[in-house]
């Protein structure tokens, strides 16, 4: 809450127009500016054609070699394995486990799976009914004990 109002005015002399003349030239002067050299500059970086981790890259690739689609029933038999541990996995994830080409593993989930495109799990790959065989909690401490 504002209670005063005041008004504040320099006093003009010597010292109040030297500091505002020095304001002004320091405003004026270009912030860029181009200076002729003596001798060529050997501290730059050349460039790289191909950055270090571009050249691991590439080798992590040839390692693993071009994806190569597997028999049917071994990846099923993965992919299951997989859909034990959680229900819910991404694209990429599956890609991951298995080491199979994209087209291939969605062809495949197509036939095994659901696609949820809404809701908190979106854009993830669960089980169709059919194939979930999840134990109950009760179940679990039934093997327990």
């Amino acid at each position: 809450m504002v209670v005063h109002r005041a008004e504040c005015r320099p006093v003009v002399n010597d010292n109040y127009m030297k500091l505002k003349k020095l304001q002004v030239q320091e405003t004026t002067k270009p912030q860029r500016f181009s200076q002729q050299l003596e001798r060529a500059v050997t501290t730059i970086f050349k460039p790289v054609a191909n950055h270090d981790f571009n050249l691991e890259h590439e080798k992590k690739k040839k390692s693993e070699g071009k994806m190569v689609r597997a028999e049917r029933q071994v990846v099923l038999d993965m992919l299951f394995s997989a859909f034990e541990k959680h229900q819910y996995y991404n694209i990429k994830d599956l890609v991951d486990i298995t080491k199979q080409p994209v087209t291939y593993l969605k062809e495949i989930m197509r036939e095994i799976g659901m696609y949820n495109s809404k809701g908190a799990h979106k854009s993830t790959w669960e089980l169709k009914p059919e194939y979930r065989h999840y134990q109950s909690a009760e179940e679990e401490e039934m093997q327990t004990v």
